[in-house]
């Protein structure tokens, strides 16, 4: 979902409890608002789902609001329950493995893609 802003908005808003789609077959990717500067996405877990080790080149930040997250950097592994935040640079492997069901806030670069973060699931 893209907001756009017109010449009397300067500010772009959404949820990322509305409309919330788990599955049992598969991690739920969504664009939840996409700036100029940034791209804000939500990924619903369920219990026990992983998103495998990958990497991006371009700087993250990783928020639970809802469950609990194994978040794995190389050997080490950081629980993110709710409200707990971690940020990357660019180019560091990681993967996540949700406790329990689980939706977490992805800040992506402008530059990024939610395309290439959809691609970790095939």
């Amino acid at each position: 979902m893209q907001f756009s802003s017109n010449q009397n908005t300067q500010a772009l808003t959404a949820s990322f409890y509305k409309d919330v789609t788990f599955s049992d077959t598969s991690v739920v990717i969504t664009s939840i608002l996409e700036s100029s500067f940034g791209k804000e996405i939500r990924i619903a877990f369920q219990a026990g789902q992983v998103m495998k080790e990958h990497k991006t080149k371009f700087p993250i930040t990783v928020m639970t609001l809802k469950g609990s997250i194994e978040f794995c950097v190389g050997e080490q592994t950081y629980l993110l329950n709710e409200g707990d935040i971690i940020a990357l640079e660019g180019n560091v492997m990681h993967e996540l493995k949700a406790k329990d069901d689980s939706i977490v806030w992805l800040s992506l670069h402008k530059g990024d893609s939610i395309d290439r973060v959809k691609s970790l699931l095939n």
